[in-house]
């Protein structure tokens, strides 16, 4: 098996941070959604209300505080992958065609995200 090219580790990298970050804005619909369950849950039954409210919280800030340093990174590594692809039109091997393709498809998909994100 021949080694990973770079053009191939920057794709995948850009694949999984794009997921990476689909994941977290699921979390954070799902945190929001506890504390509204939390918030208005007034039966007074659970003792801990307060404190399970403060921790979920404070999760959900966490949860926020990631979304921009990934969005960054995503950033950086779809610059990466472009700067890439063109080194590789330019040494003109049709063999990695597949991988430019793949990466071209990287980029649809972070790019995609950030629109439906922002």
């Amino acid at each position: 098996m021949a080694p990973r090219t770079q053009l191939e580790i920057t794709t995948s990298s850009v694949v999984r941070l794009v997921k990476e970050e689909a994941s977290y804005h699921k979390e954070l619909l799902q945190q929001a959604e506890r504390i509204k369950k939390l918030e208005s849950d007034t039966t007074g039954g659970d003792e801990n209300r307060e404190y399970t409210l403060k921790q979920e919280r404070m999760s959900l800030e966490e949860t926020k505080k990631v979304l921009p340093t990934l969005k960054e990174k995503i950033v950086q590594a779809v610059s990466n992958l472009e700067a890439l692809i063109i080194e590789e039109g330019k040494k003109g091997m049709d063999s990695n065609v597949e991988h430019i393709t793949a990466a071209k498809e990287a980029i649809a998909q972070a790019k995609t995200a950030e629109r439906e994100i922002s």
